[in-house]
């Protein structure tokens, strides 16, 4: 027995545990979200058994979410333990000219900066006036400050408010894959030009909201990635061209281009098969990080707020353009009709927009564009368009007769001037290709992307490569020198690993980081990583002790990737290695060791008693050489040369590598993410949120359901069902009580706590229901009572029929004891054959030949009744305790008017039915358990004998067979079922009795034939 505390399992009982495990595991990630994170929308995709690549819709079944989330304080201030409550997409845009301070939009662009400098921060501060953003201390990172809290409570990062809108696209992604679904693995699109402080602000969103990152892929693969879904391209192993085509992305916020390869490819499937793969692969990309939808409405705005300050009655406000600008509401119906202007442009030549009491309750304003105006606005912004697709064809290293085509995605593609510009850089219209989804394909491609990855699902298999989009440096300090080495180029694969050798034999710290370009085109060393080894010193110092190597010859050695996960370069592993020599064992020496005779002194000394025996056989030998043919002798000399060549091979060295892994720790840097205190802070008061929220989604519905009972007591007082059950004063103080409730709903009641609505709902509730019940009752009572009132002569009708058949299996058993008596007197009887005559054969030798016979009668069978007087008793118990409770309660029942409560509830009746109808189903069903009869043992008789018995009558109701569920028995099943057992309980009682007066006649001795 194992020690306590210890217990031991089964190999059966691992393998099972596992298989709950995976199957479990399984289960929980059998659903994939792919995620695109714009500037303006989020779009998600869901995959799921059954649901292969849909759009998670939003709660107003849009297929697009605006990027925004907005505070909505309580109109009282009361409740003071409540958050604000949260309102996502739409509708908080919506509420912005309102409460412009606490409605917060388009983050995407404030991902990962910092607050000091960045001129990005500027102008979306300028852009967004109510707002308040502030520098987070801990990482220097933006932050904004709610008026809906104190100022003195932590800002809100950036990642924080994302990861609230992350969260409630999880939250209706799970709403469409169905209730008790689990969301959590995603895919998320990011721009090719994200740095390593922008990633890690969306890892951090994305762990913030739950969600477990799979992986990250960049708009252009992901676009990529969805056109090859649908198509298949030529295989290089057959001599197939790749195509070569360019992803050109314009969004709300930035403009990429992406020069993506497809190809086929035919690789090495499961045993000795192969399959032919899809292949994409990044080969270059170039960006304008500002350049994209909101850049345009910008322009738009601005030339709105020009033509505002020319209003002469605005020019007696003395308001300059500034104030205009710093005003929130007033930019936030600017910028809003501003992206409607640019859109109608987009299909129309001209447009207008009207605005009343537009900064000034007295001012109304009327503005006009039309799109050539707008495409003199943009004159600049237009001469733009074509450097992405510049720089993503240098980075490739191929030029545009290579393209094959150029893929248009992103809402701002569809702006005119646009696509002219496209036009006029590749040549022709027919290299732009509108054969993608231009708002969903990215988003389509990313959850193709998870499912990939997920192994809770089987789909194409496309292998996709994205690319670093930054050079990637080693950096370390040798002998006060520091040192860096390039590792990765803006082309390398994200996946990629790197082997990096270095003389260095005592623990040291290298860093890793990424060389960006700046606003101003530098480029700028970005720290990514830090790394400090442990153990280093000690594993050199031991392969110098332990195995001699030279500490000169010591080589160390980092293996470094970028991430499949984020594109980041990480460090899998390092070591220190040496070359040290060892002696090789040969074939003689292999052999002598196997049998004990190693080569090496002192392994194995021999007994000192064999001593002279070993002498003899020597000296034995030696006799047998001496006295050999010269061929022996020759064949002797052979074999002792081959000997000592074996010897001296045997002596020769081999080389090995020994190596020591080294421990190490790794720092991020740059922008490092929240102390442990702060994420959990943060955690707190998301959880705090969902908490919140949870508590008003039950005060809304306790005050609809409050609400709707009001108008509904309007109805039952005009119920004629209703007025009957109740009395004047009922109705008099219901009414009053549900006029009261309707006045306190639209008054102090539309703020006040859920335990304040419940609390009136339950005293409307107590007055209501009584009546209610009453009505009910009133209706459903006489129904039940019949019903019970069968069930007990039902019961009676059973009791009968039981007690015959009782009768019928004593007479039966009765007759088969007799017959059974008289087939022990018969039994053992023995014929002798008679003696043979002379008859001519005497000289023949005749074969024995058994003559006699012996009868074993059946032992008589024991007493199998199938009904017990107990059975019967309890039945009969019950039956009579239901009757006299129902007349008792009849009686009471009598005496009460219709708006007395009844003292007998349907229920009640119901219930006592069911118990009847059960016992009389057990009655019926009790002969399932009863032990089959055994079987007689087969009688051995002669050719003389002949036997005059017949089988025994047996009693066995085969009505069970027809019988229905017992929780499916209708009374009509039961009374037809008690008809057949009756009748069948008369039948066998009388062919119990005709039975046995034939088996008395049969058992008379029969005369010798």
């Amino acid at each position: 027995m194992p020690p306590h505390g210890r217990r031991r399992f089964s190999p059966l009982t691992a393998i099972v545990a596992l298989f709950f495990l995976f199957s479990y595991t399984a289960s929980a990630a059998s659903a994939v979200l792919g995620i695109d994170i714009g500037t303006e929308y989020i779009k998600a995709a869901l995959v799921k058994p059954g649901i292969p690549l849909e759009i998670v819709l939003t709660k107003d079944s849009k297929r697009k979410e605006s990027a925004a989330v907005a505070f909505k304080s309580s109109r009282s201030k009361k409740d003071t333990t409540s958050f604000p409550e949260r309102i996502y997409g739409g509708d908080a845009l919506a509420i912005a000219p309102r409460f412009p301070g606490d409605v917060y939009p388009n983050l995407k662009p404030l991902l990962g900066l910092q607050y000091k400098g960045s001129d990005v921060v500027a102008s979306y501060q300028e852009r967004y006036p109510g707002l308040r953003p502030v520098e987070w201390e801990e990482r220097g990172t933006v932050g904004f400050q709610s008026p809906s809290f104190d100022d003195g409570d932590e800002p809100f990062l950036v990642e924080e408010l994302l990861a609230m809108e992350l969260k409630n696209i999880r939250g209706n992604a799970v709403a469409l894959a169905g209730k008790g679904s689990s969301i959590r693995d995603a895919v998320i699109t990011i721009p090719a030009f994200y740095t390593a402080e922008e990633k890690r602000a969306v890892a951090l969103a994305a762990e913030l909201a739950g969600l477990r990152l799979l992986a990250m892929i960049s708009d252009g693969l992901s676009v990529g990635l969805n056109y090859a879904t649908s198509r298949t391209f030529p295989t290089i192993n057959d001599g197939g061209k790749p195509e070569i085509h360019l992803v050109y992305d314009m969004g709300a916020g930035s403009a990429t281009a992406t020069v993506l390869k497809f190809q086929g490819r035919t690789v090495k499937d499961v045993g000795k098969y192969n399959k032919t793969i899809q292949e994409v692969q990044v080969l270059g990309a170039g960006w304008d990080r500002s350049l994209g939808g909101d850049a345009l409405n910008g322009i738009i705005v601005d030339d709105m707020i020009t033509k505002f300050m020319a209003i002469p009655k605005v020019k007696t406000l003395e308001a300059d353009a500034q104030q205009v600008r710093g005003h929130g509401r007033t930019m936030a119906k600017l910028w809003k009709e501003a992206e409607r202007l640019r859109q109608v442009l987009s299909a129309n030549t001209e447009t207008s927009s009207s605005f009343e009491g537009l900064f000034h309750e007295d001012v109304n304003f009327k503005y006009k564009l039309t799109r050539a105006e707008f495409e003199k606005l943009t004159l600049g912004h237009a001469k733009r368009v074509e450097t992405p697709l510049k720089q993503a064809l240098a980075s490739a290293k191929v030029s545009l007769a290579d393209i094959e085509s150029v893929i248009l995605h992103g809402g701002a593609v569809r702006t005119p001037f646009v696509q002219r510009q496209l036009e006029e850089v590749v040549g022709s219209a027919d290299k732009l290709r509108t054969n993608v989804n231009s708002d969903e394909a990215a988003v389509f491609g990313a959850a193709f992307k998870a499912a990939g990855i997920s192994p809770s699902f089987r789909v194409k298999d496309i292998r996709t490569s994205d690319s670093a989009a930054y050079a990637v440096f080693f950096k370390w300090t040798n002998e006060d020198k520091i040192r860096q080495q390039k590792l990765f180029v803006p082309t390398s694969h994200i996946g990629a690993e790197k082997q990096v050798p270095l003389k260095v034999t005592e623990d040291f710290t290298f860093s890793l980081f990424e060389q960006a370009s700046s606003a101003t085109g530098d480029l700028i060393d970005r720290p990514v990583l830090n790394v400090q080894t442990k153990n280093m010193t000690a594993s050199v110092a031991q392969l110098v002790e332990k195995f001699g190597c030279i500490k000169g010859d010591i080589n160390t050695s980092f293996a470094i990737r970028l991430s499949p996960i984020d594109g980041l370069p990480e460090v899998v592993k390092g070591s220190v290695s040496c070359e040290t020599t060892a002696q090789k064992s040969g074939v003689v020496d292999g052999v002598k060791d196997f049998f004990g005779f190693g080569s090496k002194k002192g392994d194995q000394e021999p007994l000192k008693a064999d001593k002279d025996s070993d002498s003899v056989k020597s000296s034995s030998s030696e006799e047998t050489v001496a006295t050999s043919s010269p061929k022996e002798s020759k064949t002797s000399g052979t074999s002792t040369a081959e000997d000592a060549k074996a010897t001296e091979k045997s002596k020769e060295t081999k080389k090995r590598i020994e190596t020591i892994h080294i421990d190490f720790s790794t720092e991020a840097v740059g922008l490092s993410p929240p102390s442990p205190e702060h994420l959990q802070r943060i955690t707190d008061r998301l959880g705090a949120f969902d908490s919140s929220d949870r508590s008003r989604l039950k005060r809304e519905e306790t005050l609809n359901t409050l609400e709707a009972f009001t108008y509904k007591a309007r109805d039952l007082l005009d119920d004629e069902g209703f007025i009957a059950a109740s009395t004047d004063k009922e109705r008099n103080q219901i009414e009053d009580q549900f006029k009261s409730a309707s006045e306190w709903l639209y008054g102090d009641g539309a703020d006040a706590t859920r335990e304040a609505l419940k609390e009136r709902l339950d005293g409307l509730h107590g007055l209501v229901d009584p009546v209610q019940r009453r009505k009910q009752e009133a209706g459903s009572r006489p129904a039940a009572v019949k019903a019970l009132q069968e069930a007990l002569n039902q019961t009676k009708a059973m009791v009968s029929v039981v007690r015959q058949q009782r009768e019928a299996q004593s007479v039966a058993e009765e007759a088969s004891s007799s017959a059974a008596a008289a087939d022990a007197e018969s039994a053992s009887q023995t014929t002798t054959a008679p003696s043979s005559t002379d008859d001519g054969f005497g000289d023949l030798d005749d074969e024995p030949v058994a003559s006699s016979t012996t009868t074993t009668a059946a032992p008589s069978p024991p007493s199998m009744l199938m009904y017990s007087e107990e059975d019967l008793k309890e039945v009969t118990d019950s039956q009579d305790s239901v009757q006299a409770w129902l007349d008792e309660k009849l009686a009471e029942q009598g005496k009460l008017g219709p708006t007395d409560d009844p003292v007998m509830l349907s229920t009640e009746l119901t219930a006592k039915s069911k118990d009847l109808n059960d016992m009389v189903m057990k009655l019926l069903t009790k002969s399932m358990k009863v032990p089959p009869k055994s079987k007689p043992k087969p009688k051995v008789k002669s050719a003389k004998t002949k036997s005059g018995k017949k089988g025994k009558p047996s009693i066995s109701p085969d009505i069970l067979n027809e019988m229905p569920d017992a929780s499916k028995i209708t009374d009509e099943q039961i009374s037809e079922a008690i008809a057949q057992q009756k009748s069948k309980a008369t039948e066998s009682k009388v062919k119990a009795e005709a039975t046995g007066k034939e088996d008395k006649q049969e058992n008379i001795p029969h005369g010798e034939l």
